[in-house]
């Protein structure tokens, strides 16, 4: 396994919006369509956030998601990976319902609450497709994307049941010294799937000095042989970031969720585009995508036979 790659897409996520691009997903067709073709170019797992389906809004009801996992269960055999982070404005009850309801393979969960902006994208779009859009991204100047302790073991408390295992999302190096508390604590068992997280504003930047350290310190705190990790870089940062990523041996996770572009200045078609272009990165340096019953075996996850969808 060591020389397989885990990748993941985040098909539509809770920041960008329907105005920035044409070709991010919005309705349950457009989510199935694009995650089914993300996992025919390789992605091994599909992390998904739901959207209402009239006006792209971020949604945590389980009826619309209730709407593609079914389609994409049955046309793929690809981990799916529910968000429990929703959106910045969400309350936690909220951004659990369609974990709690569908008990997935695995969940995302950020390992600490961070302010979380994207309020410049607002100055470089001049027309809206709806009515919501403008001053959910304007505000988000005044965003804490919450996630306190408290609200961290709510939710493995809540998933523990299912059998359910995390994207251990870390934003910055604190998350890091979080999660290593929740390990002690015996609420999180390895192996683990720490999800470092790069060129948010309100995390850490894009700093391949960042990532080396965030790496290392991960190791110190949990033993190499306990986790995997993996690398998400936003905006124009994903590529180059994800590459340097696989050059030390990490896991990648690309998507319309981290970066609506292809390349520089160019939009992406779709995420399937992001995950083709990756899938060449990582094979001229001699690695493969994993499959996912490999990213299973890796993850220690319970199976796609075992959740409620």
């Amino acid at each position: 396994m060591k020389n397989k790659v885990i990748i993941t897409c985040a098909v539509t996520g809770g920041a960008h919006t329907p105005s920035m691009s044409d070709a991010l997903p919005v309705t349950p067709d457009e989510i199935a369509e694009q995650g089914i073709a993300a996992a025919e170019a390789g992605a091994a797992i599909l992390h998904l956030h739901a959207r209402q389906p009239h006006n792209g809004m971020p949604t945590g009801d389980p009826a619309v998601f209730d709407q593609f996992l079914p389609v994409i269960k049955q046309r793929t055999d690809a981990v799916i990976n529910l968000t429990t982070g929703g959106s910045a404005t969400m309350p936690v009850e909220e951004r659990l319902l369609a974990a709690r309801h569908f008990k997935p393979e695995m969940c995302s969960l950020n390992m600490g609450s961070i302010n979380f902006a994207f309020f410049d994208v607002a100055k470089k779009i001049t027309t809206w497709k709806h009515d919501w859009e403008e001053g959910y991204v304007a505000n988000s100047d005044d965003y804490i994307f919450r996630n306190t302790f408290r609200d961290i073991a709510t939710i493995l408390g809540t998933m523990s049941d299912a059998g359910t295992r995390f994207e251990l999302e870390c934003y910055d190096l604190g998350h890091l010294y979080n999660l290593a508390h929740f390990v002690d604590r015996g609420l999180i068992k390895p192996p683990f799937f720490i999800q470092m997280i790069f060129g948010i504003l309100g995390g850490m930047g894009p700093d391949l000095e960042n990532l080396t350290f965030m790496k290392m310190t991960a190791e110190r705190l949990f033993g190499r042989e306990n986790f995997q990790w993996s690398v998400l870089a936003a905006g124009r940062h994903q590529m180059p970031f994800l590459t340097q990523a696989a050059l030390m041996g990490g896991n990648v996770r690309v998507g319309l969720e981290d970066s609506l572009f292809i390349s520089r200045g160019e939009l992406a078609t779709s995420n399937a585009q992001q995950v083709e272009k990756i899938v060449r990165i990582i094979r001229e340096m001699g690695r493969e995508p994993a499959t996912p019953d490999e990213a299973r075996a890796m993850l220690g996850l319970k199976g796609g036979d075992r959740v409620e969808f």
